[in-house]
């Protein structure tokens, strides 16, 4: 009996100790799959995170693509327009023009008195009076320029025309003929172009719009298909200003003409 006895509670130590062991085996596999789990869900954020960059991406390509959509659709336009840092630095003295000019409302001197008061003005003297500032010139400068990068070139062209009556000789001269030239241009009005660039090229050869004018004058006269003229203007282009924008553009249209 003492033997029956001593077994069972072999026994029952013996399961003790296999549950011991089981709990000990199950808080293992317990730990691993928690282990599991975390890693496949950093897994699972990390590849959220990803998709989200690469959605990200492609919709930056997205927009890119119709940036450059856009941008090929104007070029077949203005192919040839560029603004360089010439216009950049004349935009923000435009700005600064017109501040000057707000700042000196009312501080100016009086003007003197004409010697022929009381004498009926002449159509001369109506236009050159009262006598404009340099401010004054900066401002109306700056208005037609801002009126012709509204795509209004009729009117831009006709304050541009006006400017020049006023300030024939001004160091805007011949940026205000050449956007004259180009109002006629972006109007397909080629022929008149025409005309208006070689103003350009003939009053103002040390303008800094003489290369730019050279180019535009080859391009208009390659649009009227007249390429025998537009081949020499342009091949003036590449030999009198190499290594610039007009050269290279001078170099494309050349392929087109030939």
């Amino acid at each position: 009996m003492s033997n029956e006895i001593q077994a069972r509670e072999n026994l029952i130590r013996k399961l003790d100790e296999d549950v011991v062991h089981l709990k000990q085996q199950l808080e293992k596999r317990d730990a691993i799959i928690d282990s599991l789990r975390r890693g496949q869900a950093e897994s699972g954020a990390t590849i959220t995170e990803l998709r989200d960059h690469i959605q990200q991406i492609r919709g930056s390509i997205e927009v890119l693509r119709k940036d450059i959509n856009t941008q090929m659709t104007r070029s077949s336009k203005r192919e040839e327009e560029t603004k360089d840092i010439r216009e950049r630095l004349e935009n923000v003295s435009f700005k600064i023009s017109f501040i000057e000019n707000f700042i000196g409302v009312g501080k100016k001197a009086e003007p003197a008195e004409p010697a022929d008061k009381g004498k009926p003005a002449t159509p001369a003297a109506r236009e050159t009076s009262p006598k404009v500032s340099k401010a004054d010139r900066d401002v109306a400068y700056a208005a037609a320029y801002e009126i012709f990068k509204e795509g209004r070139y009729e009117r831009a062209r006709q304050d541009f025309q006006i400017f020049l009556k006023q300030f024939p000789d001004s160091e805007y001269s011949d940026n205000a003929q050449f956007w004259i030239a180009e109002s006629f241009y972006f109007e397909n009005k080629f022929d008149r172009a025409i005309l208006e660039y070689e103003k350009v090229i003939k009053n103002y050869p040390d303008g800094n719009k003489f290369s730019h004018a050279l180019l535009k004058l080859g391009i208009s006269y390659a649009n009227l298909g007249d390429k025998a003229k537009a081949r020499v203007i342009l091949q003036q282009v590449i030999k009198d200003f190499p290594n610039t924008a007009q050269a290279r553009t001078a170099r494309t249209k050349l392929t087109e003409v030939k």
